[in-house]
């Protein structure tokens, strides 16, 4: 999977959690809180599943990292702690 990565952005920590997926010009982010994709456009679809599967295994450690990163904007809010969006990684399918 050359030239794709994934990481956390540096100026996003007043949006929601979540974790950025770069191929070229193309940006996918994948919010941690709810894992939804948090646009439509490039099309999820279009990232291998592959690195889908990466990220999932990866899930609790991406979520700690941003934790991390950003104390006051953690992944678990106190009004989102029963959906158990932190648990919950894309589907790799």
């Amino acid at each position: 999977m050359e030239g794709q990565n994934s990481r956390e952005e540096e100026k996003e920590s007043r949006e929601p959690p979540h974790v950025s997926i770069l191929r070229g010009t193309d940006k996918w982010r994948i919010n941690l809180r709810t894992a939804a994709f948090m646009d439509q456009r490039p099309r999820p679809s279009d990232i291998p599943d592959e690195l889908l599967a990466i990220i999932e295994q990866n899930w609790q450690w991406l979520c700690e990292q941003w934790d991390l990163k950003y104390p006051d904007n953690p992944v678990a809010m106190a009004e989102d702690a029963d959906d158990g969006g932190e648990d919950d990684p894309p589907d790799a399918e």
